[in-house]
Order: C-alpha cells, then sequence, then structure tokens
C-alpha cells in the first residue's frame, strides 16, 4: 500500500512558509515547533519564559532576511501563564538575547508596559537545513552559553530577572535579501532604534520614528546589522548629549520652580563644558570589557566612536548623574 493510500483524514498537511512573508498567528502549520510559549491568534504567541520557537520555511538554498517584532503589555510578568497579572518589584528594563540556529544576533533592551522592540539578522543559505527548519531562541541575558561574565556582572541589578517572562512575540517575517539599499550617512536617535542598530528599552509610539532618543536605563545596545548597510562599514560614532530632568512628582508651583532651577544648573553645567554624558564601559556581549572607551566631550555633547562590533552585539553604559538624563542624538560612520 503506498504512502497516499495509508493517509488518512486527520493527517495534518504541513505548509512551508514561502518568503517573503508576514507570520502574525501561532495557529499556522509553518510553526513547528514551541518550547516556552503559548501560541496566540492574532499574534505569534506569548513567552512564558525564555523559549523557542521553530518554522517550516521553503528557502530553496537561498539566504533569507528575517525580522522579529517583540513588545510588553500588561500581562508581561513572571507566572502570567499561572494567573499572575501584577508587576513585581521596580521597572527595570529587560535585556534579552535574540538567537538563531544556535548562534547569537541581537540584544534588545525593553522598558515600560507598552514597549516594542525589532530584530533584525541575515541567515546565510548554508544555515538553513534541508528540512528548512528555522529555530528562532528568546533567551533572558542571564541564560545560555556564549555570554561574558564581565557583562552579566556590570547588569546585574540594573535589568529585570527573567526578563523573558510573558513577552509577546508579535510576527516574524521572512524575505529574500535585496541586492542593493538606500544607505544614509547618519541615523537619528530614534531611527536608529527602529532599524535594531541600537537598542534602548524599545519605543512606546513605534509610528514615531524621528528624533532624539532618551537612555533612561543608562544602558545602550549597539547591534551588528546587514552587510553593505548603515553601521557595516567604517567607524560608527555615537552622539550623545544630556538634558534636565523634569520635577514631575512635586506640586505644580514648586514643579515650576524645580524645573527652572534644574535648567539653569544644566545650562552652567554646558557652559563649563561639564554637562557631556560619561561612558563608564563598552562591553562586548560575548568578549566582555573592550577598553576604555573613545569618547570626546564638548558642552553637553560627547562623541564616542565604538570599536568595531560587526558580529556581535556591545553594551554601552553610561555613568548616572542626578538631575540630567542622557541621549542619544545621531549615529554617523566615518572611515
Amino acid at each position: 500500500m503506498s504512502s497516499a493510500e495509508s493517509s488518512t483524514d486527520l493527517d495534518q498537511v504541513i505548509l512551508p512558509a514561502i518568503p517573503p512573508v508576514h507570520l502574525l498567528s501561532g495557529q499556522i502549520s509553518a510553526l513547528q515547533v514551541t518550547d516556552r510559549l503559548q501560541r496566540g491568534g492574532h499574534i505569534v504567541g506569548r513567552f512564558e519564559t525564555s523559549g523557542l520557537v521553530g518554522f517550516k520555511v521553503a528557502a530553496h538554498g537561498r539566504p533569507l532576511r528575517v525580522q522579529v517584532s517583540l513588545s510588553t503589555d500588561d500581562m508581561s510578568v513572571s507566572g502570567w501563564h499561572n494567573g499572575i497579572t501584577e508587576s513585581q518589584g521596580p521597572s527595570l528594563p529587560r535585556f534579552v538575547q535574540v538567537r538563531s540556529q544556535g548562534r547569537l544576533r541581537q540584544c534588545v533592551l525593553l522598558k515600560g508596559r507598552r514597549a516594542h522592540a525589532k530584530v533584525a539578522f541575515e541567515l546565510a543559505a548554508n544555515e538553513i537545513p534541508d528540512d528548512g527548519l528555522i529555530c528562532v531562541e528568546v533567551l533572558d541575558i542571564m541564560e545560555g552559553e556564549g555570554v561574558s561574565e564581565e557583562l552579566r556582572q556590570a547588569v546585574s541589578g540594573r535589568v529585570q530577572p527573567d526578563g523573558v517572562a510573558g513577552l509577546r512575540l508579535n510576527k516574524v517575517v521572512f524575505e529574500l535579501v535585496p541586492e542593493s539599499e538606500f544607505d544614509p550617512d547618519t541615523l537619528d536617535g530614534l531611527r536608529c532604534e527602529f532599524s535594531s542598530l541600537v537598542s534602548a528599552g524599545g519605543l512606546a509610539n513605534w509610528n514615531r520614528r524621528q528624533g532624539v532618543r532618551v537612555l533612561r536605563s543608562g544602558l545602550l545596545v549597539v547591534n551588528p546589522v546587514f552587510r553593505d548597510t548603515f553601521g557595516s562599514n567604517g567607524r560608527l560614532t555615537l552622539r550623545l548629549s544630556t538634558k534636565a530632568e523634569a520635577a514631575s512628582l512635586l506640586p505644580v508651583t514648586w514643579r515650576r520652580m524645580s524645573s527652572e532651577l534644574r535648567w539653569l544648573g544644566h545650562a552652567g553645567r554646558k557652559l563649563c563644558g561639564a554637562a557631556a554624558p560619561v561612558v563608564e564601559q563598552v562591553l562586548g556581549v560575548r568578549d566582555g570589557d573592550m577598553g576604555a572607551p573613545e569618547q570626546r566631550a564638548r558642552a553637553n555633547v560627547t562623541e564616542l566612536t565604538l570599536p568595531d562590533q560587526a558580529r556581535w552585539p556591545l553594551l554601552v553604559v553610561l555613568e548616572s548623574r542626578r538631575g540630567v538624563i542622557p541621549t542619544l542624538e545621531s549615529a554617523l560612520v566615518r572611515d
């Protein structure tokens, strides 16, 4: 008896995803493997804790570009799948790593209840097996192999434990690698994050894609990017600045006075050249401390030139200063 004759109506037909494709649900047959992810109807699913998804994709021997959309909401807490819906402890940023086919691709920071982040990477043809199974892991920074202990010690107490708990996997996109792309000379802070070059806590308003990026956590991830695109050639320089912190928790009359005093103090520090943010450390997620950062300060602006980071994510740690908030103004590439 042939295999066709022995099949029954109960056999599930597995339809691979054919690029280009946007996968927006966890109920599709192309989603073949899940580990600690509960499938969704209008999203791919929600992670219970660090976990994995595996998709069957018809790559046909071609390299693929993969984009992963992650976000948080009110249910993004540890134990949500057991009925726990209340936040536990202070609102620290989540620091998670995204791996595919066993290799670290990018890292993201997510802070707050309405934060969105995008991860983007490419898979070479030889990284995709004959059966077309492409796996994407989302792990807390404290888990898994190949992460520097120096980096883990540097962020201990500054990031949320179990950072993947309750994280939404909104969609996964598979597309063919384009032959050429527009490559600008500079990107402002928000576009740096929207493009996945940097991650600073995730964007609450995903439609706002231009402007300065506030760095309230004092942490900034710089990710590897696609070949022949912004940040892949030459040395990447980040333009960092500071602004006065708003006194939002005081009574209205005192709030206005305090805000003005903070602004005057910040203006005075700018005139003295003492208002520029200070980069404490640059760490490779895999290699640890990258040595003394190359930074040049003027007024309230610091230009940080990064070492070659084409292969692994880097973490930039900024010095904490009372009354001021660091910001990312822009990034530029220099030969």
